[in-house]
């Protein structure tokens, strides 16, 4: 019998990659929190771990009618960046606030780790069972 490392490590590979990407931008919206007319971006990471559940699960939303809407191209789901509302932008037009991107990158941070140690411990069971432990 055949293991297939995507029902073994579930969706933690792709929360694993998604957080990553959203490390990115988040850094990128900190260094770009002084550049006048900067608008702060961010990835729904929930919509694309909707998007990868429902892919994993073979379910997928169909229209069957003219009439339904859309829902193939939810915002978002793709790694897509998405703009921030600012709370109070600054005069200069920059959304950027330092202390909210620097709250959301700590909180990115430790779900990055977390969702590092659930892949490992599935990395960790499955050398188990191959070595009969």
């Amino acid at each position: 019998m055949a293991i297939s490392f995507d029902s073994a490590l579930g969706i933690h590979e792709q929360a694993l990659q998604g957080r990553v990407k959203r490390a990115e931008v988040l850094a990128n919206n900190l260094a770009n929190a002084d550049t006048p007319g900067y608008k702060a971006r961010d990835i729904d990471f929930r919509a694309m771990m909707q998007k990868a559940q429902n892919e994993m699960s073979g379910v997928q939303m169909a229209t069957t009618h003219s009439s339904h809407m859309d829902v193939s191209g939810t915002s978002g789901a793709d790694g897509e960046l998405l703009y921030r509302t600012p709370h109070q932008p600054s005069v200069d037009g920059n959304t950027v606030d330092a202390q909210q991107e620097q709250s959301r990158f700590m909180r990115n941070a430790m779900d990055y780790q977390a969702s590092f140690q659930f892949l490992s411990s599935k990395f960790s069971g499955l050398t188990k069972a191959l070595k009969g432990e």
